[in-house]
């Protein structure tokens, strides 16, 4: 079955093969699948961006940690009193004074129940934002390969307009030298040439479309916006990825298992938890604050002799909050509630829609895997009938019509079976990604014999 597979796609060989970078100067690059999934995985800009997410939840962790410990803030001060002001034992007395300290001060104020949970919170945070990292990784690896392939198909594609315009005008010769001799009719030669005319403008639009596709990859890629790439004339085959017999229900335990996504909406919900927590249970753990000054201090009466010297201040107390963001807060309670219960829903939501894409993903590559064969069956039969129509002699108007509509029909398989190869392909890989294991590839099988340029037969 692989030899007829690869004989149908043996046209896909007649992709010309451009010239690597060199000597010219030219910014044409070969590029295959691993290589796309590696710069996908490095170079995307939706990566870098949520690996940058992740920094920022790994520094606001270190920030809920230093809540814990007291702030130090060394300086000099200085205070001057002039005119009325009333003594400890209220007199009011004129009095000019001034006064200087120098030295550290140790202030912290310490609501411990907030710190406790915000850092419990900060630390699931961390989690889902290394969880959604791998998720963007796996979700940016699959856009590179749909691309790829669709630069990959596209390629081929041009190979098979280039087959079909050299059909079209050798038959077109063929027709014109039957009118030169007067045994077929003119209107065949130009029913001939239109077909030829149709086929060059495929082809043209053909190679439209293969820089197109390199354009959409190159920006996936994150590559410079100058370079060209170009996929191995011979790698649009139908590969195996995943077996088409697999069982669902096992597909849909390993994509519970492995999804990255369901383990950073766990982490969410988790985070969503302790955040309740902190509104409901924080403010019952009471609040600590403490100050100290060590350092020196002085001054005296205005006109006076001054003195400086060693001065200590200690501080410390012990409470709880009452009212906004402390005990009897009600609606910071609720409003964390429903911070839990949108979390918990949204993770629901998302087994759902993971069961979907799993069902509709196993489905769809059953369904491609018997296209496959339907497709391949339809251009050997579209060869085929070409083949015998090329061997007819004659140029009757039937014939001729015959003949246009058998290339017609050949393009038309050549391209269906493209499809069908790239979707196949691609399915393979978006399924791979529904049970989360989209960033690495196994070593795909594929046939081992090579088709010649000849795009007929199989090299032997």
């Amino acid at each position: 079955m692989m030899k007829l597979l690869t004989l149908a796609l043996s046209f896909a060989l007649l992709v010309v093969t451009l010239p690597l970078t060199g000597a010219d100067g030219t910014n044409v690059f070969a590029i295959d699948l691993p290589t796309t999934l590696q710069l996908a995985g490095a170079r995307n800009l939706d990566v870098q961006i949520t690996r940058e997410k992740l920094a920022e939840a790994k520094a606001n962790n270190e920030s809920a940690v230093w809540q814990f410990f007291p702030a130090i803030v060394p300086g000099v001060g200085y205070r001057r009193h002039d005119n009325l002001i009333q003594d400890v034992a209220g007199n009011v007395i004129d009095v000019h004074k001034d006064a200087y300290t120098v030295g550290p001060t140790i202030a912290a104020q310490l609501d411990l129940g907030d710190a406790i949970y915000k850092k419990l919170a900060a630390r699931q945070f961390v989690t889902a934002a290394a969880f959604a990292l791998e998720s963007q990784r796996q979700e940016s690896a699959l856009t590179a390969v749909r691309e790829y392939f669709g630069l990959a198909q596209a390629q081929a594609s041009v190979g098979v307009a280039a087959e079909s315009v050299r059909i079209a005008e050798d038959f077109a010769g063929q027709v014109r030298q039957a009118v030169g001799a007067g045994i077929a009719f003119k209107g065949d030669a130009l029913r001939a040439e239109v077909q030829a005319d149709r086929d060059h403008l495929a082809l043209r639009q053909a190679q439209e479309l293969v820089t197109v596709s390199a354009a959409r990859l190159v920006r996936t890629l994150h590559l410079d916006a100058k370079v060209d790439l170009v996929a191995p004339a011979d790698d649009l085959v139908p590969l195996t990825l995943v077996a088409t017999n697999a069982a669902l229900e096992t597909l849909l335990a390993q994509a519970r298992a492995a999804r990255p996504e369901v383990k950073q909406s766990r982490a969410q919900v988790a985070a969503a938890y302790q955040v309740r927590n902190g509104a409901k249970y924080g403010p019952l753990i009471p609040s600590l604050g403490a100050q100290l000054f060590a350092g020196g201090l002085g001054g005296g009466i205005d006109g006076g002799p001054g003195r400086f010297g060693e001065s200590e201040d200690y501080q410390f107390t012990l409470g709880w909050r009452l009212g906004p963001g402390g005990l009897f807060d009600r609606g910071r309670i609720r409003a964390g509630e429903a911070r839990l219960r949108v979390a918990q829903f949204t993770d629901e939501k998302l087994a759902d829609e993971i069961t979907r894409e799993v069902v509709a993903g196993h489905a769809r590559l059953r369904s491609l895997s018997d296209q496959l064969n339907t497709a391949g069956h339809a251009v050997r039969a579209a060869d085929e009938s070409l083949r015998l129509t090329s061997q007819r002699k004659e140029f009757a108007v039937g014939v001729v019509l015959e003949h246009v509509q058998a290339e017609q029909d050949l393009t038309r398989a050549r391209l269906d079976y493209l499809n069908v190869v790239a979707e196949f392909n691609r399915a393979q890989f978006e399924l791979r990604r529904a049970i989360g294991d989209a960033t690495e590839i196994p070593v795909p099988q594929r046939g081992t014999e090579k088709a010649d340029a000849g795009g007929l037969q199989p090299q032997k």
